[in-house]
């Protein structure tokens, strides 16, 4: 049996989780997917960021097709479509915790759609059981759900 796709429940989810923890909610989008409607003069590398928190957006809904929304953007209001395949991350502008949606994930494949992640600097490419090393701080790692 095929499933729907899982990321716009998490999406969903970690909305709400990063709002309750009192914190600002940051979109992620891929600008260049089909019918999703930015501003233009705000992307960068095919990429736009955008605040989510509830008094920065009017009618805010987090559907399982797509995202909408309208808000200001240079004093001029727009409405936002973003189908829930364009979102790539939503994430605290504070501290960087949130989810990363692969770009390249099937949408019918849950265990390939998300990634938890927590703000780090980190330059590893993968877990290393060494250890941080001599004089590097040891930091939160990626984890995959599945």
């Amino acid at each position: 049996m095929q499933m729907t796709s899982s990321r716009p429940y998490l999406v969903r989810a970690m909305y709400q989780w990063i709002c309750d923890n009192g914190l600002t909610p940051y979109l992620l989008v891929d600008a260049t997917v089909a019918d999703c409607i930015v501003p233009v003069e705000h992307i960068q590398d095919g990429k736009i960021i955008l605040n989510i928190l509830p008094v920065a957006v009017n009618g805010l809904v987090l559907g399982d097709e797509a995202v909408t929304f309208s808000a200001r953007f240079s004093g001029k209001s727009e409405s936002i479509y973003i189908p829930i395949d364009a979102v790539l991350a939503v994430y605290a502008r504070e501290n960087g915790q949130g989810m990363m949606f692969t770009e390249e994930a099937d949408s019918t494949s849950p265990d390939k759609d998300a990634q938890i992640t927590t703000a780090s600097t980190s330059d590893d490419d993968g877990p290393d059981d060494r250890g941080p090393g001599p004089g590097k701080p040891a930091g939160p790692k990626l984890h995959v759900v599945k």
